[in-house]
This record gives C-alpha cells, sequence and structure tokens, in this order.
C-alpha cells in the first residue's frame, strides 16, 4: 500500500490538487486500485453547491486521471517525468460523489505506445459505480 509521501514520489501532483490519498494492488505499467477520501473540509464543497455538496465530476475525473498517473510514471521508463491529458472519451456520471465518501478508483491501462497512453477508470462508493471514463494521456 502507498500513502501520501509515496503517491508524491511517483506523480508531481500537489495539495490542494493531489486528489488520491493512497493506492492498494499496484501492478506498475499494468493497473492499480486508488482511494480519495471526501471529506467534509473540501474547499470545492464551499460553492459546489452549498445546499447540496457534491464532488465535481471533473475532479473525479482528474482523481482517476492520478490513478493511471501513479501506474504509468511508476514504471522505470518514466519516472520523474508527468503526464497531461490528451482526451477524455466515453465519460458516464451515474451517481454525484456526496462529503463523507471513500472513492474507490479502479484504473487499468490499456496501452501505452511512445508518449502516448490510454487507460480505462472507473470510481466507486462502497459497490456503487459513481464515474466511468476512457482516458487518453501523454508522458513528457
Amino acid at each position: 500500500m502507498l500513502g501520501i509521501e509515496d503517491i508524491k514520489k511517483i506523480i508531481p501532483h500537489r495539495a490542494p490538487m493531489l486528489l488520491i490519498d493512497k493506492v492498494d494492488k499496484l501492478v506498475p505499467g499494468v493497473s492499480c486500485v486508488a482511494y480519495k477520501g471526501v471529506t467534509f473540509n473540501e474547499p470545492f464543497f464551499a460553492g459546489h453547491y452549498p445546499e447540496y455538496p457534491v464532488m465535481p465530476g471533473v475532479l473525479v475525473i482528474e482523481a482517476m486521471a492520478q490513478s493511471g498517473a501513479v501506474i504509468a510514471l511508476s514504471c522505470d521508463k518514466y519516472k520523474g517525468k508527468i503526464i497531461l491529458f490528451g482526451g477524455i472519451e466515453n465519460a458516464k456520471f451515474r451517481k454525484p460523489v456526496e462529503p463523507g465518501s471513500l472513492l474507490r478508483i479502479e484504473t487499468e491501462l490499456v496501452k501505452i505506445k511512445g508518449p502516448v497512453g490510454k487507460g480505462h477508470s472507473k470510481a466507486y462508493v462502497d459497490d456503487e459505480l459513481k464515474v466511468e471514463a476512457d482516458l487518453t494521456f501523454v508522458i513528457r
């Protein structure tokens, strides 16, 4: 299991944009399961939305992308690099993510060819699917 300090050694993200708290079951270059504890103290809840706080879908997608970055950047070949979004396809936002949730992100790298890769990611709370998407990335 990787904690925050271990994650920070792999990906360049930092607070407030580091959106995964721990990584479990990492297979470098293949897959991982990551977690984000969605607390009531997240700064975005103050404005999204005060009467019905939900985690913005784009931040769920970002957390999913960060789990993919951990998979790719944990490979020796890509250590010390950064990953940028290349595209988001087939994104489906099924249910909102509310404060107090433990978001479980399951990500699999589908392929990497040169600096471009694709992954598929699903985000759950308990066993309920909240968001899924196919993500394209570029390694620099």
